[in-house]
């Protein structure tokens, strides 16, 4: 059986893998400072009264609507005009995951063998998604600067005919950086010039550091074609309710013509599940409860970062303004995959390295903020330790 070039990935789990696959095999415990999925964090989602929401006889009718129900847009508008930014509910669609949002755009913007750039370093699941669309991936890089820019010149140096569109990540993941106003002013001339779109992925947005801080969301942009993506897995910490959504803005002309294609491209897949769909208004109202919960979790976790890793023998903890990440920069020339080996095997912590987020300079470490503070602390404690033994 000869299967698409296009899945052609080197499928054999590298060493690590390897390494997690056996402890789990022998039930052997991990500091796992990877975590991402806040449904195992211990958050106390259930005090919250999410699961009554689905208990309606409205989930037992069908209602295919190409954007989704207009509660759920209307309610999604609602949630940008407490952001001061007026979005229709005609300018939604809903779809079942961020991954399944960048699906229906690179097929509205982008013919096979076209270009979309990204920004590096960023979170892996961008390179499978260009494989699965017959798209060609390109980055541009971020700049570290006591804090993360996007560097204009290299991305200028990247863009071609074949360009159709610039991705950002607002916040960025893991760096935890959020777009700037003069950022996005020079954005909006890179595409104007180029004749490309711009997408933002924003479903980090309200995770920022400082809660009185604020932050520009693309939703508003309307100097260029632009597409904003939300979605439950982050905003209301529900990965598994399977619920995102794209928000379409710009020149009039061009909204109206993207809009009608991708309605064709969302009535082709229809893939939004109607209880999730019914429950999403009282879930979003439920908004600040879940989010407060996350934060005080992240910030603690932050705090105690920033409060005992401050040998400078041993690295720096990089300046983010918000996400679910941090940074570790380490000093000297360190092997990534040698030590996030020991880090398994002789301190049983499991930290993300550099590489993984496409860092191309120098040794890093990716901490999640979103472990409980006791298994966190102690995972930071016996890296620090492990890196002592190093100098």
């Amino acid at each position: 059986m000869r299967f698409a070039r296009r899945t052609e990935w080197e499928l054999t789990p590298n060493k690590i893998t390897g390494i997690l696959e056996d402890f789990k095999k022998n039930g052997q415990k991990i500091l796992d400072l990877t975590e991402s999925n806040p449904t195992r964090c211990g958050f106390a989602y259930s005090q919250n009264g999410l699961l009554n929401q689905l208990a309606t006889p409205d989930n037992m009718l069908y209602v295919p609507l190409t954007q989704g129900l207009l509660s759920s847009r209307q309610a999604i508008a609602a949630y940008y005009q407490n952001q001061n930014i007026a979005i229709s509910p005609d300018q939604i669609f809903l779809t079942a995951s961020t991954s399944e949002a960048y699906t229906f755009l690179f097929r509205l913007l982008a013919d096979p063998g076209d270009t979309v750039l990204f920004p590096s370093p960023s979170y892996p699941l961008f390179d499978f998604l260009v494989d699965l669309n017959d798209l060609e991936r390109g980055f541009y890089p971020l700049v570290y600067n006591d804090t993360w820019v996007v560097d204009f010149a290299e991305l200028g140096n990247h863009i071609t005919r074949q360009t159709k569109a610039i991705v950002t990540v607002n916040p960025n993941n893991p760096t935890g950086t959020f777009i700037k106003k003069e950022e996005l002013a020079q954005l909006n001339k890179v595409c104007c010039a180029a004749r490309c779109a711009l997408i933002s992925d924003e479903v980090f947005f309200d995770y920022a550091f400082d809660r009185k801080a604020h932050f520009l969301s693309f939703a508003a942009n309307t100097e260029n074609l632009t597409f904003t993506l939300g979605g439950l897995s982050k905003t209301l910490g529900l990965p598994q309710m399977k619920l995102s959504w794209i928000v379409v803005n710009g020149p009039q002309d061009m909204m109206r013509e993207a809009i009608g294609r991708l309605e064709v491209i969302a009535d082709t897949y229809l893939s939004v599940n109607t209880p999730v769909q019914n429950a999403l208004p009282s879930w979003l109202a439920s908004r600040p409860v879940i989010q407060d919960e996350i934060m005080k979790r992240v910030c603690t976790n932050r705090e105690y970062l920033l409060r005992n890793f401050t040998d400078h023998r041993l690295g720096t903890v990089l300046h983010a303004d918000g996400g679910w990440y941090l940074i570790l920069k380490l000093i000297g020339s360190v092997d990534e995959e040698e030590l996030i080996e020991q880090l398994l095997l002789e301190d049983q912590v499991y930290v993300h390295p550099g590489y993984f987020f496409n860092f191309n300079e120098g040794s890093y470490l990716i901490l999640s903020l979103l472990p409980l503070t006791k298994t966190f602390s102690e995972g930071v404690t016996r890296i620090t330790a492990r890196l002592k033994k190093q100098l």
